[in-house]
């Protein structure tokens, strides 16, 4: 009579007797839960846990994704605050009064001359830094610009020369020396 595989494996060496009772175990185990019923169960229960595995997966790699957007964030904040603080003019002895709007508020800041004319000419911008204005001047406000968008940068407009048609004051030349 021939042998059974698991014989002919035992006898070969290529298996050992606790392989082949835990093997035996194991099929016997799968025949009681086919017979009673519970087989179904089991699958049940496994589907469960890959499901449980697979959302939990999910929510890690929803979590990595915020914290990654909030170091990206943090980075550009460091990157904005650097550019600002080694290229902000300071105004010394600033004693004239450069208006601006900032939203719908109407805002100032003191500064020179020279500081005064470069920012009416637009060769110099406004950025909200802190609490308070730093005066920087345009290509890093552009730079600026190109990292966050969303933070007040006012640049003069270069083209304050150019009149509207309809303009009823068209007529009227505003004064150089006008400070308002």
């Amino acid at each position: 009579m021939a042998k059974s595989l698991q014989e002919q494996l035992l006898a070969a060496g290529l298996a050992d007797k606790q392989k082949a009772k835990k093997a035996a175990k194991e099929m016997k185990k799968q025949e009681h839960l086919q017979r009673t019923g519970q087989d179904n169960q089991l699958d049940d229960v496994k589907a469960k846990a890959e499901a449980v595995r697979k959302e939990k997966a999910e929510r890690d790699r929803e979590l990595n994704r915020q914290r990654e957007e909030e170091a990206r964030l943090k980075a550009i904040a460091a990157q904005v605050r650097q550019l600002v603080t080694n290229n902000a003019i300071a105004a010394q002895y600033g004693d004239i009064k450069y208006q601006f709007v900032d939203g719908t508020k109407v805002k100032h800041i003191y500064v020179d001359q020279a500081v005064w004319d470069r920012l009416s000419r637009g060769q110099l911008a406004i950025i909200a830094h802190g609490n308070s204005y730093a005066v920087i001047p345009v290509p890093v406000a552009d730079k600026i610009r190109e990292r966050a968008d969303n933070l007040f940068i006012l640049v003069a407009d270069k083209k304050a020369d150019v009149l509207a048609e309809d303009d009823p004051y068209a007529a009227y030349q505003i004064p150089d020396d006008l400070m308002w």
